[in-house]
């Protein structure tokens, strides 16, 4: 059995445990709030650059004509894994889910006889995957200095996976992350980036709000595409990102709220047996002091 001092040790550590997970929670619970707000107001512009590129394709006299980046080169036999984590742990699940995901489909296509490449956005992804396809990972993008998501944080992303494109290094590109969803709630996601595909063209896409307006483009179509797609990717990577600073933060509220309460209900249970400890010692010791006085 513990000692009282042992007991008061533990009790003590555990309560100043408890007091740095109850602040990381409250840290989160801020930064959740900006973040989410972050991705909400990007998912507009991303539908919108969906629904711009639906109606150039719809427009196009010949589709096979349209850029590589829409429509590949007609391989698939080299493919490039962008996987986004964060830079730091203690969010839960968070990074193992997005990890598996991207377990699951390295192993998938390896057996398929598949060349894979992995392109890491954060350390955490990096560290778990290198323990079995270290040698698939060609980069890391390191984000720990990024206090603020921009555009400008995503745009050298996109533009390193646009270059690699262009030299042939890879044939389709897949991006993992979470999507948000709500505090207790993140959707991993696989979305292909490269090539995006003729996207499904609906009646709102073609006349936005029901009407019937035609629309001439110039230049082309083709040609309004082939400036059009590189930032289309820019964008997808960036409201990517968003959605994972907004999972990331809510994951790790609800892992710290989940920590601190299992810190409360451990001091509860130590405390308890510290009390009765104490009891038992002090009735140890009464009993000591009356067996010797009737000896007397």
């Amino acid at each position: 059995m513990a000692s009282l001092k042992d007991l008061r040790v533990r009790i003590n550590s555990v309560r100043s445990t408890q007091k740095i997970t109850r602040a990381m929670q409250m840290v989160a619970a801020s930064k959740l709030r900006r973040a989410q707000e972050q991705a909400e107001a990007g998912r507009p512009y991303a539908n919108h650059m969906r629904r711009m590129i639906a109606s150039l394709t719809s427009s196009l006299t010949n589709p096979d004509d349209a850029p590589d980046l829409m429509v590949g080169r007609g391989e698939e036999k080299i493919h490039l894994l962008v996987v986004a984590t964060s830079e730091r742990g203690l969010c839960g699940s968070f990074n193992t889910n997005i990890v598996r995901r991207a377990r699951l489909r390295i192993s998938a296509l390896l057996q398929s006889g598949n060349e894979v490449k992995i392109l890491c956005i954060g350390k955490k992804g990096r560290d778990m995957l290198r323990r079995d396809y270290e040698e698939h990972i060609v980069d890391t993008i390191d984000m720990s200095e990024v206090r603020r998501l921009g555009f400008a944080d995503a745009a050298p992303i996109a533009t390193r996976i646009t270059e690699m494109f262009e030299a042939g290094e890879f044939d389709v590109c897949s991006l993992f992350f979470s999507q948000f969803k709500s505090v207790l709630s993140q959707v991993v996601t696989e979305h292909q980036l490269i090539p995006v595909g003729v996207p499904e063209v609906s009646e709102e896409d073609t006349h936005p709000e029901g009407s019937d307006a035609m629309y001439e483009y110039e230049p082309e179509e083709d040609e309004i595409l082939a400036e059009l797609l590189p930032r289309n990717l820019a964008v997808q990577v960036y409201s990517a990102l968003l959605e994972n600073a907004a999972s990331e933060q809510g994951a790790r509220m609800t892992a710290m709220d989940n920590a601190t309460r299992n810190a409360g209900d451990m001091i509860n249970k130590l405390t308890l047996v510290y009390n009765r400890t104490r009891q038992a010692i002090i009735t140890k010791e009464l009993i000591e002091i009356i067996s010797g006085a009737e000896a007397l």
